[in-house]
Order: C-alpha cells, then sequence, then structure tokens
C-alpha cells in the first residue's frame, strides 16, 4: 500500500490571508503557530468585546497547550499532526435551544467533510453523538460547543455567543489508538482510499466547516431545527445500536438508539418507551 503523508500546515502568514479570502463574512480571522486553548481565547474575547454584532470570529493554532475536549478531557495535539480551530459567532435562541448546537456543530462538519470523500467511501465519515466524527470504528475529530452571554453588547434577552472548536487528526492515529488504548483515526487514513484528498489544501478544510457551521446557525435562527434530524439520520453512528448512557462512568440508561428529536437530543427506545438523553457518555454495546 502506498505510503500517504498527512496535509502540510502553511504558515501562520501563508494561511491567514487565504482564509480571509475565502471568508469574507468573517470580522476577524487569526492563527498562530502556538496558544493555549482556542475555544477559551474566543470565550474570553466575546465576554470583554463592546462591539454589536461584530462576528465571526476564526481562531487557529497549529498547537495548543490547553486544548480541550467535552467533560473537560484535554486534547492531545502535535504540531503538524492535528488541525484545530475555533470560531465564534452570534446566535438569537432561547436557552432550552442551546443544547441542540452541538448536535447541529457535528452535522454540519461531518456533512463539510463528506464532500471531499469519493461516493463509495463516503458512508465510512459518520457522527457519533453528540458530536464526535468517526471514521468506520476510529474517531477522526473531536468538537467542543460551548455558550455565554453577549456581554455588553448584547442585543436582546436572547442573544448569546456560541464558540465552535474542532480537532481533527491529521496523523498520528496509530500512536494515538495505542496511548489511548481505543481505536483513533486521521486524514491520512481515509485519504488511502481517496487519493485526491492528498491535494486538499487545509485552507480548504477550514473554510468548508467554518462556512458549514455558519450556513447551519443561520438555518436553526431562521427555520428552527426541523431539518436536522433527518440531516442527522443520514450520518449517525449509533442509529439501530444497542447503546449505554454513562455518567462518570455509571451505566444511566440502556437502549437502541435511534436518532435525535428537535432539541438535539438523543433518543433511546427502552422497555419504558422512546427516551430523551441530553448529556452522558455513550457506549455501543458489541
Amino acid at each position: 500500500m502506498p505510503e500517504t503523508t498527512s496535509p502540510t500546515l502553511p504558515a501562520p502568514e501563508t494561511l491567514v490571508p487565504l482564509l480571509r479570502r475565502d471568508l469574507p463574512q468573517f470580522k476577524q480571522i487569526e492563527w498562530v503557530e502556538r496558544t493555549t486553548s482556542t475555544n477559551a481565547e474566543l470565550l474570553n474575547k466575546a465576554r470583554t468585546n463592546r462591539q454589536r454584532l461584530a462576528r465571526p470570529w476564526l481562531s487557529g493554532a497549529h498547537l495548543q497547550e490547553q486544548g480541550r475536549g467535552r467533560a473537560g478531557r484535554t486534547w492531545q495535539n502535535r504540531a503538524g499532526a492535528n488541525l484545530m480551530f475555533s470560531c465564534a459567532f452570534d446566535v438569537f435562541l432561547p436557552i432550552k435551544l442551546l443544547p441542540a448546537l452541538s448536535p447541529v456543530a457535528g452535522i454540519a462538519a461531518c456533512e463539510a467533510l463528506r464532500r471531499f470523500i469519493k461516493p463509495p467511501q463516503r458512508d465510512n465519515l459518520t457522527m457519533k453523538w453528540p458530536n464526535d466524527l468517526q471514521w468506520k470504528t476510529g474517531k477522526l475529530a473531536g468538537i467542543l460547543v460551548e455558550t455565554t452571554r453577549a456581554g455588553t453588547s448584547r442585543l436582546s434577552s436572547d442573544h448569546h455567543v456560541v464558540i465552535i472548536g474542532i480537532g481533527i487528526n491529521l496523523d498520528d492515529a496509530r500512536a494515538l489508538s495505542l496511548a489511548l488504548d481505543r481505536q483513533v483515526a486521521d486524514w491520512c487514513e481515509i485519504a488511502r482510499d481517496n487519493a485526491l484528498l492528498e491535494d486538499v489544501p487545509v485552507a480548504t478544510l477550514v473554510t468548508s466547516i467554518a462556512h458549514a457551521w455558519y450556513e447551519a446557525l443561520n438555518t436553526i435562527m431562521h427555520s428552527g431545527f426541523e431539518t436536522f434530524p433527518a440531516r442527522h439520520a443520514q450520518i449517525d453512528t449509533l442509529a439501530g445500536q444497542h447503546v449505554d448512557v454513562l455518567d462518570e462512568g455509571h451505566i444511566i440508561d440502556s437502549g437502541i438508539a435511534c436518532g435525535i428529536n428537535q432539541f438535539g437530543q438523543l433518543l433511546l427506545r427502552t422497555p419504558k418507551g422512546e427516551t430523551p438523553i441530553t448529556i452522558g457518555e455513550i457506549s455501543v454495546r458489541l
């Protein structure tokens, strides 16, 4: 099998002009060699910003020293082996709908990346609720969604800022699988079955995902969440599988996964009927 190399991360001073050209709706775009956490930086900026409707913003880094995943986990990363960036958006939604933004971010990112994969292989890229991206049985990318009030620039009671961060494994899947004792996938693995992916620039991957998030959030604000359960069904890793819902290592519910509802909750078919799940780690029963 021919060796496949991961996409090369351009220098920040090369990458930023490309992103600004292809994402004209973004008000600020920054990319650095090293930072603590792009999500944390955008959260702090949103809370102290005084400008009204000054977003979207995009912040990326080749290396995050304190990168975070869901449930407070540390995101393991190595410069050149991971593609990591975050975006900040203004949203106008009632608080009860904010949890739905987590699966929406995963749906949009998965759809965006699928467009680069040839049809026979496309179904291997799926989303595990609430928003992990998987290639076959390995985790390819993690997404962290956080919301905050819009600080002093708040325009209404339903005005929030949502920060969406993603970390995609470009390389190192084999080492990570051994270190974490679970299956991990990377973009190189996908490229082995999709030769053209080697020619997809990093800037194009970033632009596609950022634009997909922008479009998805606009759809929710203008038309609601109604179309997303059907979109989720097309990429659902868990559909029809018997799963356990874990909280701090303890099983709190079990059942057959059967999609999501209009609030982005995972639906489980259990002896008690259909149960919506809002939080929890999902483990597939073998």
